[in-house]
C-alpha cells in the first residue's frame, strides 16, 4: 500500500527528575491519533532519539508500537547512521511491530550522491521493512539531485521520501512532477518541512511527517484532507495558518518549542529537553502557543 497521510514524530517528554515521562508520551500518542493522524514516528529527530540512552529508546519504540498497534495507525521507527553496517544493524534488531523505518541519508561525512545509492541499496536489501528516504541536506550536509531521488525511488523496498529540503525548489517542483508519471508505483513523496506541507500537497504530495502536529494533529489531519478531496479554498487558507505556526514552532532550534508549547497546554509534565539543546525562551513558546490556540479556533 501507498504511504499517505499524516505521520507525527513524537517529542518525548521528560520528567522532572530528568527521567523519560512514559506516562505523558503514552497519553499525547493516543491524543494525536484520535485527533486525525494516520500514523506516529518513534526516535524520529523530534523525539531527540541521539540523547536517549538504549534502554530510553527501546522503552520508547515499545510504547509507541503499543498504541499504534491499539489504533491500528501506521508504525514507523527512526533508524540510520552515517555508517551503513551500523545501520543495517540497527534495521536487523528493529521493533517487530514496525511498519515502516524512516533512514536519514548519511550525514557529517557527505558522502557523493552515487554513495547515497549504494547505501540505501544496501540498507533496502537488508531491512526487514521498507524505508522512507529521510532527505534533509540542512542536517546531513548532501543535497540530493532529482536524477539520484528517481534512482533512490527504483531500488526495491523504498517506499518513498520525507522531503525536508528547506523549501519548495525545483527539484521537488520536478520531483512530484514524477507522482504518477516517472515515480514507481507505490513510492511516496510526504512533506518533512512544515511551513511547506500545504505547498508540497498542493504540488501532489502524497501526507507529511510533521513535527508541528504534535501541537495540532487535528489541524495537520484536515489540511491533508483538504488538498485530498480538492477543497482548494479551504486548503489554501489552512495551510497559510499552518505555516505561520510551524515557523514560531521552529522559531528555536526543535523540538524546545513544540515541547513549550505542548507543557503549557498541559499535555506533558514538563518543557525540558537534553544538552545540548537548551528550553526555549518564554517569548517564543507565548508566540508560538498564541498561533497554536488561533489554529484550534480557526
Amino acid at each position: 500500500m501507498q504511504l499517505t497521510g499524516l505521520h507525527v514524530p513524537l517529542v518525548t517528554p521528560f520528567a522532572a527528575d530528568g527521567t523519560v515521562d512514559l506516562v505523558s508520551l503514552e497519553r499525547l500518542a493516543h491524543d494525536t491519533l484520535a485527533d486525525g493522524a494516520d500514523g506516529l514516528v518513534a526516535l524520529g529527530t523530534t523525539g531527540e532519539p541521539a540523547t536517549l540512552t538504549d534502554l530510553e529508546r527501546t522503552a520508547v519504540v515499545d510504547l509507541i508500537g503499543g498504541v499504534c498497534a491499539e489504533h491500528r495507525a501506521v508504525f514507523t521507527v527512526g533508524v540510520g547512521t552515517n555508517a551503513t553496517e551500523g545501520t543495517v544493524e540497527a534495521l536487523h534488531g528493529v521493533h517487530p511491530r514496525a511498519d515502516l523505518a524512516l533512514v536519514v541519508v548519511p550525514y557529517y561525512t557527505r558522502p557523493s550522491e552515487p554513495g547515497v545509492v549504494e547505501h540505501y541499496r544496501r540498507i533496502a536489501g537488508e531491512s526487514p521493512v521498507p524505508v522512507i528516504v529521510y532527505d534533509i541536506p540542512q542536517r546531513t550536509g548532501r543535497s540530493l539531485s532529482l536524477e539520484t531521488l528517481l534512482r533512490l525511488a527504483e531500488l526495491d523496498g523504498v517506499a518513498g521520501f520525507k522531503h525536508a529540503v528547506g523549501g519548495v525548489t525545483d527539484t521537488t517542483v520536478r520531483l512530484l512532477a514524477e507522482t504518477g508519471a516517472g515515480l514507481p508505483a507505490g513510492v511516496s513523496v510526504l512533506a518533512g518541512d512544515d511551513p511547506f506541507v500545504g505547498a508540497i500537497l498542493a504540488l501532489g504530495g502524497h501526507g507529511a511527517i510533521s513535527a508541528g502536529a504534535n501541537v495540532a494533529a487535528g489541524e495537520f489531519a484536515a489540511l491533508v484532507a483538504a488538498w485530498r478531496e480538492h477543497r482548494i479554498e479551504e486548503a489554501r487558507v489552512l495551510g497559510g495558518a499552518l505555516a505561520g505556526l510551524a515557523t514560531a514552532l521552529f522559531a528555536e532550534p526543535n523540538p524546545t518549542v513544540i515541547k513549550g508549547v505542548l507543557a503549557a497546554q498541559g499535555r506533558i509534565a514538563t518543557p525540558a529537553v537534553r544538552l545540548p539543546l537548551l528550553p526555549a525562551s518564554d517569548g517564543a513558546v507565548a508566540a508560538a502557543a498564541a498561533l497554536a490556540r488561533a489554529a484550534v479556533t480557526a
